[in-house]
This record gives structure tokens, C-alpha cells and sequence, in this order.
């Protein structure tokens, strides 16, 4: 069972072929994915998409979750080689994925002060100054 499903959903076969094409050989067209999936050229892409709209933003989420380490994987590649044509979107790309999965760049604070350490810190509350 594809993690995107939700157990407690029952699901036509259609609908379980459109999620299936949507991730294949569709890439992502809906209007594709529909005819993949057997429905009729007359049926609106709001029937058959509203009614998966979570299970659609699962499916992205698992194929931005599949390409993290591609996209990992790219940055490195760029180390290895910065002038290859089309090193600046690669770099873009990949940092868009793993911005999107979660993996993030991680960012170091400093605090450094020119008054020689000194901290002025707020007057104690009354009860935390009797105890």
C-alpha cells in the first residue's frame, strides 16, 4: 500500500489507476493520468481531483522524498565538477528538494559583544528574590 493512502478511505479502482498513473508514466498531467485511469473525456478534473487532494499532496511529498538523495547527490556533483553546463539550476534544483524534504542548511549564531562580556540581565520577580 502507498504511504499517501490513507487507510480508513475506500478507493475506486479508477481512482487507485489515476493516483498510479499521476506518478508514472502521466508525470503529474491530470488529464493524462484520467484517461490512464479509464475515465470518460467528459468527466471534469475536479471529480476526480477534489476528492483526492490528499492523497495528490502525499504523492508530491513522497516524490520530493524520493529524489532528496538525487538532489543531495547533485550538490555533490557540482563540488566535483562547477563549470558542467547547467551546474547553477542543478544547484538550484536540488536546494529546492531538500529545502522542501526538511534537509536545510544549517546556520551558525554568534554572539559577540565589544563591552567585555557584561550582561545586564532584568530585576528578579518578588517572589524569586525571597526564596
Amino acid at each position: 500500500m502507498a504511504t499517501y493512502l490513507k487507510p480508513d478511505k475506500e478507493y475506486t479502482e479508477k481512482q487507485l489507476a489515476f493516483l498510479e498513473a499521476m506518478a508514472g508514466e502521466a508525470k503529474g498531467n491530470i488529464r493524462a493520468a484520467m484517461t490512464m485511469a479509464g475515465y470518460s473525456t467528459t468527466t471534469h478534473t475536479k471529480e476526480v481531483v477534489n476528492p483526492l487532494q490528499d492523497e495528490l499532496i502525499g504523492l508530491a511529498n513522497s516524490v520530493l522524498a524520493y529524489n532528496s538523495v538525487k538532489a543531495a547527490l547533485g550538490l555533490s556533483g557540482v563540488l566535483d565538477d562547477p563549470t558542467a553546463l547547467g551546474a547553477k539550476n542543478a544547484v538550484t534544483a536540488a536546494t529546492q528538494i531538500l529545502d522542501r524534504v526538511g534537509v536545510v542548511k544549517k546556520e551558525k549564531v554568534e554572539v559577540s559583544s565589544d563591552t567585555g562580556g557584561l550582561f545586564i540581565l532584568p530585576p528578579k520577580k518578588a517572589e524569586e528574590a525571597s526564596e
